[in-house]
């Protein structure tokens, strides 16, 4: 088997475009099958302001509205999913812009209402890897963005870090799959404030005592869950941290396991 390589880049990232040009750069060194998945960093805030629609979070996860909706397509896999696919290019790296919808790759059902509405947020159910498949084992990298659909023409805004987490699975019996979780911080920390008190490692058996001692908290709790689920089904490696840990094995991450 192959390895596969599942790439999500954060928002600072998105937010910096020399950041994320050096990135792009990068990515497209890496020979082996790869996937991208990038989230909407501050841009769909932006808009959302700029076209007085009003922004709604509710424990940093946004609000979708009709109109939210509409904005976060236009951003996510309009100008952001573009601007990365193009760039790509001109890197040499033959890449495809996604959403769920295309080739019908990610199938989510719409968020229930329980003590609150997110509107048109989806949770993923399924992800068809027919044509990935092909696309991979011809050197085209996929780039995802975060909506997903319903199969009844409904688009929904999914949380990038578990597209990223579904595909990593949903491929796990076509490749080994590895999942890497980049952002600005050099992994999961002790302390918020001390960028250099990394924990280099986090299993299943003792994730819960570092949320129940608040060390994994708010915005960074999704994100672990997410590479739990990861590793508990078929993915060989997950981990967090600054993109240099693709290239340099020195570089200081965090690596999720059993």
């Amino acid at each position: 088997m192959q390895t596969l390589k599942v790439i999500k880049i954060g928002g600072n990232i998105i937010d910096n475009d020399d950041a994320l040009q050096q990135f792009l750069k990068d990515f497209a060194t890496i020979k082996a099958p790869k996937i991208l998945v990038h989230g909407g960093g501050k841009l769909a805030t932006k808009l959302a302001n700029q076209m007085q629609v009003e922004v709604k979070m509710i424990e940093g996860r946004r609000i979708t509205d009709v109109d939210t909706l509409d904005i976060i397509t236009m951003v996510y896999a309009g100008k952001i999913n573009k601007h990365i696919v193009a760039s790509l290019q001109a890197h040499n790296c033959n890449a495809i812009g996604f959403s769920g919808a295309d080739g019908n790759t990610i199938v989510s059902d719409k968020r229930p209402i329980n003590t609150i509405d997110y509107g048109f947020v989806g949770d993923v159910k399924q992800v068809n890897t027919e044509a990935l498949e092909v696309l991979l084992n011809n050197a085209i990298a996929p780039v995802f963005c975060a909506i997903t659909h319903d199969t009844n023409g409904q688009l929904l805004n999914t949380n990038a870090d578990t597209i990223a987490s579904e595909l990593a699975i949903g491929l796990s019996k076509l490749f080994k799959t590895e999942l890497y979780y980049c952002f600005e911080k050099n992994g999961v920390l002790k302390s918020i404030d001390d960028d250099n008190s990394v924990i280099t490692s986090i299993t299943t058996e003792n994730v819960k005592a570092l949320i129940s001692d608040g060390i994994i908290s708010d915005g960074m709790l999704p994100k672990v869950n997410n590479c739990i689920h990861a590793v508990s089904n078929h993915v060989q490696k997950v981990c967090i941290g600054k993109p240099s840990m693709l290239f340099d094995s020195n570089t200081k991450h965090t690596t999720i396991s059993k």
